[in-house]
């Protein structure tokens, strides 16, 4: 029981070590951290999304088996920014060497190997870092310096392996802050960010952002940047979460038999979804092969990083709740809306339905308004007996012959009932004025006609007024 209170006790203490009394433990610990490791309760569902393939970055997955023919070209990548740059090892590691502890509290849960060993921490910050920024210049940059027949910094690799380097960088537990710190000590931060946003958009416009604490930060705040102007339309809300828990959200294919129109927008920001006079419009977004794991991992930064906001989450709950089956996202995709580069149009309707899997439509995001224009809409009395006519004959090609038939047995019947009535209707209605009258002279007389022959079998019978006659001679 003693050795139970002293254990106890040993616990309190470490704890109140950590906890400082002057300063909160958010200040000193939490708002540090940047580079998380995603619990298994969310990786489960789908743990290959979360898990690097071709290299890694940072210590979190460095030295795992499959990772490690990667690393003999990090070398390489060193020597070549170092001599594009003009800079010696020695001033690297001297810069980076004030920055060591912060890149360390950067890391959620850092194993005590990698914060014991300072020269061994630095190194990899060092060589994932510079291996990065060359990375980026690769797909942005011409090839200066390289063999043509470099496996990696070539033509070759921009094609091939490139793409799923790209794939990997944008993970959350081998994003590297390092590289942001070494590319900053050649560079301004604005000319970092047009390196990294002109190799996730190739060819398209950079705006400014601001700082970011990695590349997937640099990415969300790209994929989230908000037009002023949008702000004027976007709707208050009133009434809060409940209203918007409550209704039944329909499909594209619901909200299209209610007279509402997709349109597609014009940015490809997640934040221009907009609802006005019926039209619902929405950002053009590329489905590709690691649309997936990007989306998963942005999902788990905005879930684990505080502050960092929910505008990635709302975008994919919200395109879950119109997104439901193939015709859906048939229906998104000749708008314009999805461009899908998976090649399996199968494949394409249940990512989002995979995305969503542990997630909820959040409260007080910038979606929670157009969610609740778009219900008020299609609850309006006339919309919803629209939706029920074209959901109930209109639905399937056997439906709606079978209502166009029914309609052209209903005209016959009908032009056969008014063509039996019409004669009824002539002979006891007729509006044809009668004959004028005439003075013409009377017609003669008729002939007197001969009595027939008599024969004594049938004597003639006697005649009333020849009997009265002859009784008034009398």
């Amino acid at each position: 029981m003693a050795s139970t209170l002293i254990n106890i006790n040993d616990d309190l203490n470490k704890i109140d070590f950590y906890m400082p009394r002057n300063t909160s433990l958010q200040n000193v610990l939490w708002d540090k951290r940047s580079i998380y490791k995603i619990p298994a309760s969310v990786t489960a569902l789908n743990r290959i999304a979360y898990m690097p393939q071709t290299v890694s970055f940072g210590p979190y997955h460095h030295g795992e088996d499959h990772l490690k023919p990667m690393e003999e070209h990090k070398q390489r990548a060193l020597r070549y920014y170092l001599n594009r740059s003009g800079r010696r090892l020695q001033e690297v590691v001297e810069s980076l060497n004030e920055e060591i502890q912060v890149l360390k509290d950067s890391y959620d849960m850092l194993g005590e190997s990698w914060k014991d060993d300072k020269k061994k921490f630095l190194r990899l910050m060092i060589l994932d870092g510079c291996f990065m920024l060359e990375i980026i210049r690769l797909a942005t940059h011409s090839l200066d310096g390289y063999a043509a027949n470099d496996p990696i910094f070539s033509s070759h690799g921009r094609l091939y392996i490139a793409p799923s380097i790209r794939r990997d960088m944008f993970l959350l537990e081998i994003n590297c802050q390092c590289f942001m710190k070494t590319s900053t000590f050649a560079q301004d931060e604005e000319f970092v960010n047009e390196l990294v946003l002109n190799f996730c958009y190739p060819n398209a416009p950079v705006s400014k952002l601001d700082k970011s604490l990695h590349v997937l930060d640099l990415y969300r705040k790209s994929l989230i940047l908000e037009d002023p102007a949008w702000k004027m339309r976007r709707p208050r809300v009133k009434g809060g979460l409940l209203n918007v828990v409550n209704d039944i959200f329909r499909s594209a294919t619901g909200i299209t038999d209610v007279g509402i129109q997709f349109k597609k927008g014009k940015t490809k920001s997640l934040r221009g979804i907009s609802f006005h006079g019926g039209v619902l419009e929405l950002p053009v977004i590329v489905v590709d092969g690691a649309t997936e794991a990007t989306f998963l991992n942005l999902i788990a930064f905005e879930r684990l990083h505080v502050g960092a906001g929910n505008e990635v989450t709302s975008y994919v709950s919200f395109m879950d709740n119109i997104i439901r089956n193939e015709r859906d996202f048939a229906l998104l995709r000749s708008r314009g809306i999805i461009q899908n580069a998976i090649g399996s149009h199968m494949a394409a309707p249940q990512l989002f339905n995979s995305l969503s899997r542990d997630i909820a439509f959040l409260p007080n995001s910038s979606l929670e308004g157009v969610h609740m224009q778009v219900n008020a809409f299609c609850k309006m009395p006339w919309n919803e007996c629209r939706a029920n006519l074209i959901h109930t004959y209109f639905r399937h090609p056997w439906a709606i012959l079978c209502v166009i038939a029914a309609l052209i047995l209903f005209a016959l019947t009908g032009a056969q009932t008014v063509y039996s009535i019409m004669p009824y209707y002539k002979s006891n209605h007729s509006t044809s004025p009668s004959p004028p009258m005439s003075f013409a002279a009377p017609p003669p007389l008729p002939t007197p006609t001969p009595p027939p022959l008599t024969s004594p079998m049938h004597p003639p019978k006697p005649s009333h007024r020849h009997h009265r006659c002859r009784c008034v001679k009398k």
